[in-house]
């Protein structure tokens, strides 16, 4: 399967844009395989500074730590690429920002850095609300790096537009 364009990750992030303005609400994102891309997306929409707050792109076990307050504990146990790392990296964008929503995202985009455990192409995300809702899914991408990237970014953003515009039932933990 090939990954998808910018031109459809930009058609995901307007909705998001479109969705969070209708809503009075502001987005953060918390990066690190993905070095900055779903914020990339989020600002090639024209008036995306209504709703979008700050992103955060963590990619060094420091920078987590020292930008968004992950714990070293977290990181290490199992290690950075986990649910947990995710949860951690979700609520700091939230504790750090002015935002309602925040997404984040860890991974191995490779081509090295995989485990047996934790293979080239697995990434986690989080969504987190400010009221609380958090939601948590780590995924396997198959592809080079471009495409385990790319995938991961219309990940993010899919389920952020899903958990914008879809009863909050079923979609939270």
């Amino acid at each position: 399967m090939n990954a998808p364009g910018q031109a459809d990750l930009e058609v995901l992030a307007e909705r998001i844009g479109s969705a969070l303005c209708g809503d009075g609400l502001a987005l953060a994102t918390a990066e690190s395989c993905t070095g900055g891309w779903v914020s990339q997306c989020l600002t090639a929409v024209a008036g995306s500074s209504v709703w979008f707050e700050r992103g955060f792109v963590t990619y060094s076990n420091a920078a987590k730590m020292e930008m968004l307050g992950v714990s070293e504990d977290t990181l290490m146990a199992p290690c950075a690429v986990s649910q947990a790392v995710a949860v951690a990296m979700a609520e700091g964008a939230l504790r750090h920002s002015r935002a309602d929503w925040a997404i984040a995202i860890t991974g191995v985009a490779g081509p090295s850095g995989g485990s047996a455990s934790k293979p080239v192409g697995t990434v986690c995300f989080a969504w987190a609300c400010r009221d609380g809702r958090m939601t948590t899914e780590t995924r396997h991408f198959e592809g080079d790096r471009t495409v385990v990237r790319a995938r991961s970014v219309a990940y993010a953003l899919s389920g952020l537009l899903a958990r914008l515009t879809s009863p909050v039932d079923g979609l939270v933990a």
